[in-house]
């Protein structure tokens, strides 16, 4: 990007204790680099490359690869190491593994311990779950979106332990949660917003331990019934009302500059039980000493440049979705469990002390998937990075890659548009290929609709159970939606209306309360006994007085957006 970035010492402490070069792209940089390999909830249909059935894959059909088909790419049919090459130190080392990389067999997906699940992807320990991507231990659950520990859930993004809960954002450790953003142990509650330890409230924001509220006011247990009783929840009409009336009445009140909870000198976005974990994005679960990570959960430790995963991992690198025991991995993606001192290698399990490897399982001492003994491939290894940075690659773009540096994008089997880069920092084509991104249209399978969204009942009640055989059209795009059997009986028993919206744009429209991972410079907007733009009035005195405040932070709320968006002390002054 051409912008300066600072590097301080802490980094290069870091950056000596794994034997690294310092980096030459910036944090956001380096993260999109990484992003550009991660297909995080879409699946493809393809062709088997041992059988030719079709199968669901998370590359698209157009990506020549050997995509097999997973069960066939665990099993012992078939051996990495027949795929061994030698080095050639005459050609840079990056092009060589590009090359090699599109020899060896993929996995079509990345799951494991799944029951029932086979639409699902980035996953573990499933069962009877449909369209669940990059989470684990759920049942009965469908479209959620980086979560752990859910039951009977529909519609959920970054969600935690949560049951009975629906088209929410960052529930945690919530029961019939509703229309929700940003709540923890929480209950039998509709349309909340920074909510916590509360239960059968309605349209409220920042409250605490709260019970029978609406609209942020009190009622007595028989008044809170009685009122809730005229909402109508199972109509739809009735509920988009009520969406639209709870986003303006939750814009009057203040946010925390960030969303976390329990750290120590810790910064960031979604940050939380965490201790020096600075510039980082949705990191928790006893995490500390890192920095630059995004999306790492339990129990991991001092890692730098690390996107998705965790479970007691410990110094890793420049990598993505690497994770569950995972130990000193270095400019790799998807490598996992139990993996140890790991560098510039794709797709292999349960192996160390290798170095530009592809689908090994097992294995310890390999270079470019060619067996070495223990003193063969220290030696060896030390002369490649030596040639690779005698020798180094350059991309398409005229980027200079040496030792350190992760794949170059243009590596990526995906296109920019099918991966979290487009979630969280979206391109239009020109600009993504201005870039030197690849961009590619999807391919959607046409199905004739049976009925348009706008044509089904308005009330849940009146749906039929022959729904489940509708194709039913989207109202936003026009596309094929179903609504499955347990999804219809989820509805039916919680009272709430069948979507308009495809899963598709039902994700989108919930990632609009999803701030990226990008921080920016501001000052509290606290001006005294009101917020700055005179929209919100403090129901207290703040520590600065009359005065405006004068706290400074970095936050994930640009200027540009709505919220009024307050320092930690004037936030928690406001709480209630």
């Amino acid at each position: 990007c051409k912008q300066n970035f600072v590097i301080e010492e802490e980094d290069f402490n870091f950056y000596r204790k794994i034997s690294v070069p310092p980096p030459t792209w910036c944090p956001e940089c380096r993260m999109l680099r990484r992003w550009i390999w991660r297909n995080e909830r879409v699946l493809f249909r393809r062709k088997d490359a041992v059988s030719g059935k079709e199968i669901f894959s998370s590359f698209p059909r157009q990506v020549n690869a050997k995509i097999t088909d997973l069960e066939y790419w665990k099993s012992d049919a078939w051996d990495p190491l027949d795929y061994g090459r030698d080095y050639d130190f005459s050609r840079p080392f990056f092009e060589q593994f590009r090359e090699f990389l599109y020899t060896v067999p993929w996995p079509s997906k990345s799951i494991q311990q799944s029951v029932n699940s086979d639409y699902c992807d980035q996953s573990g320990y499933l069962k009877n779950c449909y369209l669940c991507f990059n989470g684990d231990e759920a049942e009965d659950c469908a479209y959620c979106v980086n979560f752990v520990g859910l039951k009977d859930c529909f519609d959920l993004r970054e969600a935690g332990n949560n049951e009975l809960c629906y088209d929410s954002i960052l529930p945690g450790s919530c029961y019939k949660a509703f229309f929700s953003v940003n709540l923890q142990d929480c209950r039998d509650s509709w349309f909340l917003k920074d909510c916590t330890g509360c239960n059968d409230c309605f349209g409220c924001v920042g409250l605490r331990n709260k019970s029978y509220h609406i609209w942020n006011k009190p009622y007595t247990k028989e008044e809170y019934f009685q009122k809730i009783a005229e909402f109508n929840f199972g109509s739809y009409k009735a509920v988009a009302d009520l969406k639209q009336k709870v986003k303006e009445f939750w814009k009057k009140y203040p946010v925390k500059y960030y969303h976390g909870i329990h750290n120590i000198n810790s910064s960031g976005e979604l940050i939380w039980w965490s201790k020096n974990v600075k510039d980082c994005y949705s990191v928790g679960g006893d995490c500390e000493n890192m920095r630059y990570c995004q999306l790492a959960y339990r129990k991991c430790a001092d890692c730098y440049d690390y996107s998705v995963w965790g479970d007691r991992t410990s110094e890793m690198y420049e990598s993505l979705t690497c994770g569950e025991e995972a130990n000193q991995i270095k400019f790799s993606f998807d490598c996992w469990p139990s993996v140890r001192n790991v560098e510039y290698s794709i797709f292999c399990r349960s192996s160390e002390d290798i170095f530009g490897c592809v689908g090994l399982k097992r294995k310890q001492h390999c270079v470019l998937n060619k067996q070495y003994s223990e003193s063969e491939y220290g030696a060896l290894r030390e002369k490649i990075i030596e040639h690779m940075n005698e020798m180094p690659y350059t991309d398409k773009k005229g980027r200079v890659y040496r030792y350190g540096e992760f794949f170059p994008p243009e590596f990526s089997p995906f296109a920019y548009n099918e991966t979290n880069c487009q979630d969280y920092f979206p391109l239009k084509k020109e600009e993504a290929v201005k870039k030197g991104y690849v961009w590619r249209e999807r391919e959607l399978k046409e199905y004739k609709t049976t009925i348009s969204a706008l044509d089904l009942p308005d009330h849940i009640k009146d749906v039929s159970d022959s729904i489940v055989k509708e194709v039913i059209e989207c109202d936003s795009c026009a596309r094929a939606y179903r609504i499955i059997p347990t999804e219809l009986q989820f509805l039916k028993r919680m009272n709430i209306p069948v979507p308009r919206l495809c899963p598709d744009c039902r994700y989108r429209e919930r990632f609009n309360y999803i701030n990226p991972p990008k921080f920016f410079e501001r000052k509290c907007q606290c001006a005294g006994a009101t917020s700055d733009n005179g929209v919100y009035r403090n129901a207290v005195s703040h520590f600065h007085g009359k005065d405006r405040c004068l706290n400074e932070f970095k936050t994930s709320y640009s200027p540009e957006k709505p919220e009024i968006v307050y320092c930690e002390q004037c936030y928690q002054a406001e709480v209630v």
